[in-house]
């Protein structure tokens, strides 16, 4: 395991980050306490030392797992958990990114957590009700306080990031060092904003669904009617299950499974790029962790690519194809280092 710098920060994190949504059985197909502590384990035992959860994860098992399992070594672990979902549903104050809700769920966590502060406090959503200012500020008093460390902010567009951000160095506050996002073959959406945004402004991205809810593991591929997330949530589409197919060829080419051919193009896409592995069985995490040991060649990294390309649109497509219009003919022979490779 490599580490990597945690966006405009000196902090050192795991090139792979260890998920923690399926810590836990309270949702009903979430992994026991033995178990989570095994993938907890292995994951430890390969050199990551990013561990992320949520306070509403597992309805709370989740932070009360992760707390004990870090507990003889704190320290050593970088524990990034979130807030903004409803804790009440019928409470109108229990959600949110408003200074209450911070307040009032970051207390709960570090009580779950079994520490007395956590290293990364995510925005677990864009709150369209909230004014960014009074976030940002209400972050910042955490940090002052020693409760938090670091801040990052997940499934938001761009401009709120940036923005926010923009506001955080002009009044000294402290800024987002990382995004969360869906990100992977079957999605790749965030490479018309949130990927150049991080890239440009040196922003962590950690990317969730990287397997696509197990499309991209080739499970539906193989069995049409096989349960699952995906199948939950109504995912397995045709298009998804043709670029499972080219997952699946790569990866039978090159020695590896689907899941790790998966991962290793998503680590490929960006310098700031860092994965989110989770798994409900042991050999599930372990299968994940070998992407470690893939690098992907050219040649499959294009297949994957022209097989789940998406047109970014207006106006990128038309920046890019544009490039001799405003550089003029020597636009090839200009190495931009912000150029991002999506």
């Amino acid at each position: 395991m490599r580490y990597k710098l945690f966006g405009r920060s000196g902090l050192r994190v795991s090139e792979l980050a260890l998920g923690t949504m399926t810590f836990g059985p309270d949702w009903g197909w979430g992994a026991d306490k033995d178990v989570s502590r095994a993938m907890f384990d292995a994951f430890a035992e390969a050199g990551g030392n990013f561990v992320d959860t949520a306070n509403r994860y597992t309805n709370g098992t989740a932070e009360q797992y992760v707390g004990e399992f870090v507990a003889k070594e704190r320290d050593h672990f970088v524990v990034a958990t979130k807030y903004t979902l409803s804790r009440h549903d019928h409470d109108a104050n229990a959600s949110g990114n408003h200074r209450k809700s911070l307040v009032e769920s970051l207390e709960i966590s570090l009580r779950r957590l079994r520490t007395d502060y956590v290293d990364v406090y995510w925005i677990h959503i864009w709150d369209p009700c909230t004014p960014i200012e009074e976030t940002m500020r209400a972050l910042d008093d955490q940090v002052r306080l020693g409760k938090v460390l670091y801040v990052g902010i997940s499934d938001a567009p761009a401009w709120v990031t940036a923005r926010a951000n923009t506001m955080a160095e002009l009044r000294g506050w402290t800024p987002f060092c990382g995004v969360q996002s869906q990100y992977s073959l079957v999605e790749r959406n965030a490479e018309r904003e949130l990927l150049p945004m991080c890239q440009n402004l040196d922003i962590s991205f950690t990317a969730w669904g990287a397997l696509g809810a197990g499309v991209l593991t080739g499970k539906y591929n193989d069995d049409p009617g096989a349960a699952g997330r995906a199948a939950e949530w109504g995912a397995v589409e045709d298009r998804k299950l043709a670029v499972a197919r080219e997952v699946a060829a790569v990866a039978g080419e090159i020695g590896a499974t689907p899941s790790q051919v998966a991962l290793a193009w998503v680590r490929s896409r960006s310098a700031t790029m860092i994965p989110l592995i989770g798994a409900r069985k042991l050999h599930q995490l372990q299968d994940n962790l070998g992407c470690l040991d893939v690098v992907l060649p050219a040649e499959h990294l294009d297949r994957l690519d022209q097989a789940s390309r998406i047109e970014r649109g207006f106006p990128y497509d038309f920046i890019r194809d544009g490039r001799q219009s405003f550089m003029g003919t020597i636009s090839d022979q200009v190495d931009d280092h912000r150029r991002t490779a999506v």
